[in-house]
This record gives C-alpha cells, structure tokens and sequence, in this order.
C-alpha cells in the first residue's frame, strides 16, 4: 500500500508533485541538495496553497494538514521509509541516471521507482538500477497543482504490475493517467516542442515579433497561451534539453534546435524562472 511518497527535487515540477500528493492524503518526504532549495519549494507550495484558499476549494486548516504532512531532507538514506518514488530533478540524463543508481541501493525491494522526466527514454533510466520492472516513467505537466494530465510511460521492462500501480496512484492524486510509450518526448514533448521551436524559427526568421507570434496561437488556434510564452513558462533550457533528446533519438533533422533558442540559454535567459526569456518578467 503507497502512503509515503517521495519526491527528489524541490523545484517547480518536484514542489507540485509534493503538494499533490500532500493534498490528497499522502505523506511526503521531499529533498533536495541544500536546504536553500528546500525552504524555496516549501515557500512555493504555501504560495500554491495560500492561492487554492483564497479560491475558496481549500480550507486554513485543510492547508495546514497537507504542509504538515511534507517533510523535507537533503538526505537521499531518508527515502527508505517511501513506498514510492518520484524523480523530479533537472533534465540532465546524468544526473538522472545517478539518482536511480542511488535510489535503488536505498529503497525497499519492490518499491516503484518513477520519472517526471520530459523526454529520455525511461528504458535508458531504468538501466541504472536492478530493478527495472519497478522503473516507469510518470511526468506531470506544469503548473503540477492545476494540469490534469499525467503521461505514464513504460520502459522496455516496466511490468503490468507497475503500470497498474502507477495509474491507480496518479487517480488518487485527481489527474488523469494516459498511456505513452517509451520513444522520445513521448506523446506531449513530441507533439508540443516542434511546435515551439517552429514558433522560434518565426521570430528567429523575422516572420513575427514575440508578441504576433504569440497573438496568433492564442486568437486564431485558441490556445490559453502564446508558444513563446509557454517556453518561457517551461524554461529554455528544459525545451532546449527536450529538442536535442528529440533530434537525437530520431536521427531527423525537423528537430534541430533553433539557433535562436541556444543563443538565449547561452545567455542564461531561461524564461520565468531568471526574470527574461522571450518576456522579461
């Protein structure tokens, strides 16, 4: 039976995934590398929170309950007492792939083993521990506490055992699981990031400014929010990370990354999270 969940990684998407589950009831055990990015999550979930009250869908003492059920640690050895877990660090395989290694060396046999990551194959993830029916990808979409959606996606090994447990949990956390399989950016990824990038390859090109770009998808496509504003939402780094899984697992050159892109997180505008992207915030 899963009651303690635990989440690795107290940034945008880690923080959402917490309070989800602390507001459905769970106990969680969220960590990170500093103690800086821990208070700064738990600062992001009361913020969150604060905003579902002032809403009216939550009450003071219903806030209270789920921070008091989020406990924080830089300590991965904490994570023995999770009955599943949650990766939610930076799109970096590397580290990713450190994290299982330890993950699998700390956790209880059998414990499941998941990924929010955008795009690398959980296949590729799972090969870093002993235990790859246990190892499944389940990426959230951002803001964590408003989108519905959670892709759920086996890796070559991930067992039905797994995947049943995985959908059955996003469910009780109120999202809606869909089934993807493991091929690059998955479903959403594949779909969404050549759309931003063709959106960058129009302002790169000087077919549209920001704002035209971003008035179009919206007024003529209906869609709540302009690409280049939802790149910025993302972070230009995790699009530029997503495109280049993109481009290199499927050989095809329709997922280049736009030079414009790279120029930006070169330039360490990363969108929202630095105060400038396309948008200066």
């Amino acid at each position: 039976m899963i009651e303690k969940i635990g989440v690795v990684g107290a940034g945008q998407m880690g923080a959402g995934i917490a309070q989800v589950a602390a507001m459905n009831g769970f106990s969680v055990i969220l960590s990170d590398i500093s103690e800086t990015f821990l208070d700064s999550g738990v600062q992001r979930i009361e913020k969150s929170l604060s905003s579902f009250l002032k809403k009216g869908r939550f009450t003071e003492d219903e806030k209270q309950e789920a921070l008091g059920r989020v406990e924080t640690t830089v300590q991965l050895k904490a994570f023995e007492a999770a009955d599943y877990v949650v990766e939610a660090v930076i799109e970096d395989e590397g580290l990713k792939l450190d994290v299982f290694s330890q993950l699998d060396i700390i956790c209880r046999p059998g414990v499941i083993l998941a990924s929010n990551t955008s795009s690398i194959p959980i296949t590729r993830i799972a090969s870093a521990t002993k235990r790859p029916a246990e190892v499944i990808g389940m990426h959230f979409m951002n803001p964590v506490p408003l989108m519905q959606l959670v892709e759920v996606i086996r890796g070559l090994s991930t067992s039905d055992k797994t995947f049943e447990a995985t959908e059955e949990l996003a469910v009780k956390l109120n999202k809606t699981p869909v089934a993807a399989n493991d091929a690059p950016g998955f479903i959403s990824n594949r779909i969404l990031l050549p759309m931003i990038n063709e959106a960058v390859f129009a302002l790169f090109e000087g077919v549209g400014t920001v704002e035209a770009i971003d008035s179009v998808m919206k007024l003529g496509m209906n869609h709540p929010m302009g690409p280049l504003e939802l790149a910025d939402l993302i972070g230009l780094d995790t699009c530029l990370s997503i495109l280049e899984v993109l481009h290199e697992g499927f050989g095809d050159p329709k997922y280049r990354p736009c030079p414009l892109l790279r120029k930006y997180v070169d330039a360490g505008n990363l969108g929202r999270k630095t105060g400038r992207g396309f948008y200066v915030y």
